[in-house]
């Protein structure tokens, strides 16, 4: 059944044309990941299809009684309510309901109504409806849910008291996120639902919207995730939309065989035609009137012939390339006993951390554990309480910071480079801004008009202008879109310095680094030899990303034993956890039936009169709802 489509849709500001003729449909079960350039009109289709942007032209179609939950790139919640009160706004009819409830409980337990016969009978038949409606609609429940979604989006108890305006931008999208994910839309858009999300909000998201019973459009950056949310994959660009039918690593391999075919049946009528040319050229020049009826004939065949259109050539990335002027030392960084707090809250003790020359390093952890301030502490910008920091000889720090903040937004693109490294010819400083998709009248743009992604690639240019050989990396796939994170991975792949970066791209982890530092703040470190999927495997998660044997040409017959070991480990492990959750899930089951039990009884005659058994079943219905409540904590953090 299709639930929700577009036909030819046309969006245009101005002479620029955003969208032009886009036409897809969505059938239920469908969960599509939205790939495409920045600026190919991702985000503008979406707030189409929500109805926050009228399309020039084109129909739009939503099935009957379809629900829409939209979730942009920013969002800003302006609310004076605390975090957890402004998240069970979804729940206000229940929470209404349940207000009702204890207020009819008090209300059947007083003596003076309970003479008065059909007014109390009144009474119980609203409690006895509206209970009925309370557990139909899991009223026992809400409040479970609804702490367990804030803590897997990276929210602890103590947050839920904190007043939404004094949160961050990040926090607010996240608790806008939460509210979204709780209303349970037919339909949810998300566009980059993981910007403001640790690794662990992340991967906890992902399980959520694996087991999300509607559909899913998600505009995202985030590889890993496409692969492991997503059925579908819709490209859009050069003003037309694609469909393939898998994630985003089937859309990868799909995309290249699909651009090999067409090229090759492209070639193949371009000499068809080539060659019904020569021949209607050669009659023509016999100049006889059979011979020039032939070559009319065969133009006529010619021109009703479907012409391929010539295949459109990729996207181009920045060219980017990172050399070393002066080589370091083999010792880059050394740092001991480390520790940092802020008034009265301490970040991290005791913290080590050492780098040799060459190794590309992540540190990865929680939010607010402090790794931007350990960069800051490195770079001299911040003090330690205690500890010390050394760098190595001939060490030279080249800094990449997430928020751009040493951009001068008063500037020109070229003056801002060119201010830093004022010895570049401009000839050598056009060449380069254009390899970094500045060319002509662009490298004239004013920073304060910049998306962010174009404003990473002026950072990345100074960063590459810098030669230096030890990199600080925040997040440098931030703003990035894929074709641009791409040549950033193989331009660092191919660097001969020192790489020390913070990044929650799972794909850029994978790919780059050969070394995980986890950063816990005051449980300080634990490191992994490896790359991310060498984190996961010694975590525990392996199964995100390695799902068979890893048996490699060459490998010996112990090393596949220890292979084969090691995913029958895993598996006992996935057995074991889902053994707890059924537990969990039989024990909800049970406390919910005792619950609905004891709200029937509270309707019995021979219980309404008596007012210590209303006591002492109200009792208990109190230690059952905090009882599961503290259930469905534990089946959250689990499932």
């Amino acid at each position: 059944m299709i639930v929700l489509s577009c036909n030819n849709i046309c969006k245009a500001y101005g002479t620029n044309t955003i969208l032009e003729n886009i036409s897809f449909s969505m059938q239920e079960g469908d969960k599509i990941g939205l790939v495409g350039v920045n600026g190919a009109g991702k985000s503008t289709l979406f707030k189409i299809i929500i109805g926050e942007i009228i399309a020039d032209s084109g129909d739009k179609y939503t099935a009957k009684d379809i629900s829409l939950g939209y979730l942009p790139q920013n969002m800003s919640l302006d609310s004076s309510r605390t975090v957890i009160e402004e998240v069970l706004t979804v729940y206000d009819d229940l929470v209404k309901m349940e207000a009702r409830l204890r207020e009819l409980e008090i209300m059947i337990a007083d003596e003076k109504n309970m003479a008065d016969t059909e007014y109390h009978e009144r009474l119980m038949t609203e409690y006895s409806n509206l209970q009925d409606e309370f557990t139909r609609r899991d009223g026992y429940g809400y409040g479970s849910f609804s702490k367990g979604v804030l803590i897997g989006l990276g929210f602890t108890a103590e947050d839920f008291d904190k007043g939404i305006n004094i949160l961050s931008g990040g926090q607010k999208t996240r608790v806008a996120l939460g509210k979204l994910l709780l209303t349970k839309p037919d339909i949810l858009l998300l566009d980059e639902p993981t910007n403001h999300l640790d690794l662990d909000a992340v991967e906890w998201l992902e399980d959520f919207l694996k087991a999300y019973r509607g559909c899913l459009f998600i505009i995202s950056h985030d590889r890993f995730f496409l692969d492991i949310v997503t059925n579908k994959t819709y490209e859009l660009g050069n003003n037309r939309l694609d469909e393939y039918n898998g994630n985003y690593s089937y859309y990868v391999r799909e995309r290249e065989v699909r651009k090999e075919n067409l090229y090759k049946q492209y070639n193949l009528q371009q000499k068809e035609i080539a060659r019904q040319e020569a021949i209607i050229e050669r009659f023509r020049s016999y100049n006889r009137e059979k011979s020039i009826k032939q070559a009319e004939s065969r133009e006529k065949a010619l021109e009703k012939i479907e012409r391929i259109d010539r295949p459109d050539n990729d996207p181009e990335a920045a060219k980017m390339s990172f050399e070393v002027r002066i080589k370091s030392g083999n010792d880059v960084l050394d740092a001991e006993n480390l520790s940092k707090s802020f008034g009265t809250r301490t970040l991290f003790n005791n913290l080590d951390l050492y780098l040799k020359k060459g190794e590309r390093v992540a540190l990865i952890g929680p939010n607010g554990t402090g790794k931007t301030t350990l960069f800051k502490m490195i770079m001299g910008a911040l003090n330690p309480d205690s500890g010390h920091i050394n760098l190595g000889r001939n060490v030279k720090i080249g800094y990449y910071d997430q928020e751009q903040s040493d951009l001068d937004v008063n500037k020109t693109v070229i003056d801002e480079v060119w201010d830093t490294y004022p010895d570049l010819t401009q000839t050598k400083l056009r060449t380069i801004l254009g390899a970094f998709l500045f060319p002509g009248e662009d490298a004239f743009k004013s920073i304060s008009t910049l998306s962010g992604g174009e404003k990473s690639r002026v950072a990345l240019v100074k960063l590459m202008l810098s030669q230096a050989n030890f990199l600080l990396l925040d997040e440098p796939t931030n703003h990035l879109d894929i074709i641009s994170k791409e040549a950033l991975e193989n331009a660092l792949l191919n660097y001969d310095g020192t790489i020390l970066t913070i990044s929650h791209d799972r794909y850029f982890l994978n790919k780059v680094v050969n070394r995980i530092v986890y950063l816990e703040g005051l449980a300080g470190t634990t490191e992994y030899p490896g790359n991310y999927s060498y984190y996961l495997e010694k975590k525990g998660r392996p199964t995100r990303f390695i799902e068979q044997p890893q048996i490699l040409p060459g490998m010996t017959k112990t090393a596949m034993k220890e292979e084969k070991r090691k995913l029958k480990e895993q598996a006992q492990r996935e057995k074991k956890e889902k053994e707890i959750i059924k537990s969990i899930e039989e024990d909800i089951s049970s406390c919910e039936a005792r619950i609905a039990e004891l709200h029937e009884f509270l309707c019995l005659d021979t219980i309404y009169s008596d007012p210590v058994k209303c006591q002492e079943i109200n009792d208990e219905l109190k230690n059952l709802e905090s009882k599961l409540s503290s259930l469905y904590e534990q089946w959250e953090t689990l499932v």
